[in-house]
């Protein structure tokens, strides 16, 4: 089965939180990593989303590493919306 990996960076502008995250995210840019995988059998190439998954600061006290939380990519979406709807500061 062919897999291919996407990277992409969205930006918070407020401070979050995201089911499967015991803990409030800070703003600023985040790496989100998206695996696809193909569907076989079709006559022109077609994907689906087999994992999304967001690079964050690790708990205290080790704020200096990373580390990948597999979330949904509609938990995903739906912190982008909330954000985005939060007044400026």
């Amino acid at each position: 089965m062919t897999t291919r990996t996407r990277r992409e960076t969205v930006y918070f502008k407020h401070p979050f939180n995201m089911k499967g995250i015991d803990r409030l995210l800070p703003a600023g840019p985040y790496e989100i990593v998206t695996d696809d995988e193909m569907i076989e059998g079709l006559s022109f190439p077609c994907f689906r989303r087999v994992a999304t998954m967001i690079m964050v600061p690790s708990a205290a006290p080790h704020t200096a590493a990373m580390e990948m939380v597999s979330i949904s990519s509609v938990e995903l979406s739906d912190a982008q919306r909330n954000d985005a709807s939060m007044p400026h500061e």
